[in-house]
């Protein structure tokens, strides 16, 4: 399978995974149609899914032209606030598209419907690929907006930190930078993240994006997946992993706000369209 990196929105990814041999595709987090409709032209296959990671407008506020422009097309998801959901998945339900297979992960915590895709063939040498949404991030984890650090750690011990360490992490916005400077904060002395960060900074500059990252990778420089490592334990001042973890997002979301990004809650109004009486015209 290919797997294309849309970049759309501000920091936003959406991808499309092709399949080879008959040239037939899903788009994960199909936010803008115009642009992923102008990828699908320039690929020459034939859109057969949508895989929605969760519902928040800059994932999934695609689905419904895409729904109408492609008569037949199937929409996948764990919650009924995603737009055109035509198939709601359970953890663990597998998902066949000729040669991809998909597993459904159930993620709640970002949102309390949000679902991973962990995507291979069989009998292919290419490492597995995990599409993980607003849950995982390279270095970093999703805002709980609609969960727990308890139901996050499981998330990322259990669920996704079990998958195999060679799979491939495609993320649902390029925090990388940043993410990878709080990480720096958390453990000064660690190599591997100085190093991280200063590859992120270069991609930044050429306006090249950060992901694929590994697991593997993950566990050696997102403090998310470093909950027992003894400087993050030192950093947070807590020992128990799910403490560690909700210090962290804690100490993580009041770490270097930018100023001209809109806060959370507004981008949630907007999505929830509390501000539609105001921006209609007059």
């Amino acid at each position: 399978m290919k797997v294309k990196v849309i970049s759309v929105l501000e920091d936003n990814y959406m991808y499309l995974v092709i399949e080879e041999s008959t040239r037939e595709a899903i788009a994960v987090d199909a936010a803008v149609p115009k642009r992923l409709l102008e990828i699908i032209r320039k690929e020459d296959v034939v859109l057969r899914a949508i895989l929605s990671t969760h519902h928040h407008w800059d994932h999934a506020r695609g689905n419904e032209e895409l729904a109408r422009l492609c008569p037949g097309l199937r929409v996948y998801g764990a919650d009924e606030r995603i737009g055109a959901l035509t198939h709601k998945v359970t953890h663990e339900q597998e998902l066949t598209f000729g040669a991809i297979r998909v597993r459904c992960l159930f993620t709640p915590c970002h949102t309390s419907g949000h679902v991973c895709y962990f995507m291979w063939e069989d009998g292919s040498p290419d490492a597995p690929a995990l599409f993980s949404g607003d849950t995982l991030f390279v270095g970093g984890c999703g805002k709980f907006f609609e969960g727990t650090a308890e139901q996050m750690h499981t998330n990322l011990t259990q669920i996704l930190g079990a998958l195999p360490k060679e799979t491939k992490v495609f993320c649902g916005h390029e925090y990388t930078v940043r993410n990878l400077k709080f990480a720096l904060k958390v453990e000064p002395e660690n190599e591997i993240v100085k190093k991280k960060l200063a590859w992120a900074k270069q991609r930044d500059d050429e306006d090249l994006p950060t992901v694929p990252s590994t697991l593997q990778e993950e566990f050696l420089y997102n403090p998310f997946l470093r909950v027992t490592e003894e400087a993050v334990q030192k950093f947070t001042g807590k020992t128990d992993p799910v403490e560690v973890l909700r210090t962290l997002r804690t100490e993580k979301d009041n770490f270097k706000k930018p100023k001209e990004r809109p806060n959370p809650q507004a981008m949630l109004a907007f999505d929830w369209g509390l501000f539609s009486p105001f921006l209609e015209k007059k």
